[in-house]
């Protein structure tokens, strides 16, 4: 199993999100988080809005997968969030122990769905 966590550009998460479902990767959190990295925060224009300060608006995706689809739902979140500029985003791909799904209390990769 793994877990993975994605960092992307706002409006880029249709795009990502259309090529996750091609994928049939449909499990996923999304949170609005702030965040920066080479770019140090230096303002950019985001849809007519200047974006200023140390912190940009970001999208953060969290999705739990196993081991075969890994692969797919990390190529889907590249295609989708690939602009060739400075601030794309960044993937992290990590081992997850364990899963238990609440309600019927299945553990491991049967609880991922």
């Amino acid at each position: 199993m793994k877990y993975i966590v994605a960092i992307i550009q706002p409006d880029r998460l249709e795009d990502v999100l259309k090529n996750l479902e091609e994928k049939e990767v449909h499990l996923l959190t999304v949170s609005n988080v702030l965040g920066r990295g080479r770019q140090k925060g230096i303002s950019e224009v985001y849809r007519s809005h200047k974006e200023v300060g140390s912190l940009l608006k970001k999208i953060k995706l969290e999705i739990a997968v196993n081991e075969e689809y890994a692969h797919k739902t990390v190529e889907a979140v590249v295609t989708g969030a690939r602009t060739g500029q400075i601030g794309d985003g960044k993937i992290f791909v990590l081992d997850l122990q364990d899963c238990t799904r609440i309600r019927t209390g299945e553990k491991g990769s049967s609880a991922i769905g």
